[in-house]
């Protein structure tokens, strides 16, 4: 599953871009979906399934257990002491009244049709997770866009530690799972 250049991805027509105006965008990554219909929306897809959008892979599952260290030393706490700005207090009135989400492990921020902000704050970074889902005229596109704020000194290590394991396991792992979903829920060849 590739990453995008950020160039292509702002050109799509997403709040995203003036809501989290200050947040640094980490990385994008893609995966293109057959379209056996027209009009799906992010909201649509979400809808065909529960829980997560797939089932994480043996090594996704080790990966993530090891990045979960952070638990063990308090780094994964909410900072409910520190005064960080929760993501949701930006919304507008018009925001809230589009969305379509609820709250879950990730904070959902929102969910529009095509748009899903969610977030994640704990004493080693903020991170903002995007997901998106654009019709092309042949395919849809799956975006997932990752933010990271630095809440601590620490953050850019902890980022650098983890990359690896979240650039060759966790998102390609997670992209061929929405692969999968998307295939079981709208068609198979």
């Amino acid at each position: 599953m590739p990453q995008v250049l950020t160039d292509e991805f702002k050109r799509l027509p997403l709040r995203v871009y003036t809501f989290l105006a200050d947040m640094p965008l980490h990385d994008v990554w893609v995966v293109d979906l057959s379209r056996w219909r027209a009009r799906v929306t992010l909201e649509g897809f979400l809808r065909t399934g529960t829980g997560c959008l797939c089932t994480p892979s043996r090594s996704c599952k080790c990966c993530s257990n090891s990045i979960f260290v952070g638990r063990f030393f308090g780094w994964d706490r909410d900072p409910a002491a520190i005064s960080w700005e929760i993501l949701a207090t930006r919304l507008t009135d018009a925001d809230r009244s589009n969305s379509l989400a609820v709250a879950g492990f990730f904070r959902v921020v929102y969910r529009f049709e095509n748009e899903q902000l969610a977030e994640l704050i704990n004493r080693t970074a903020h991170v903002a997770a995007l997901t998106a889902l654009i019709e092309k005229p042949t395919a849809y596109r799956y975006y997932l866009a990752v933010y990271v704020r630095d809440v601590s000194p620490f953050t850019p290590f902890s980022m650098a530690m983890i990359n690896p394991c979240r650039r060759r396991i966790v998102y390609p792992s997670f992209l061929r799972g929405v692969r999968a979903r998307w295939n079981q829920a709208f068609g198979s060849g």
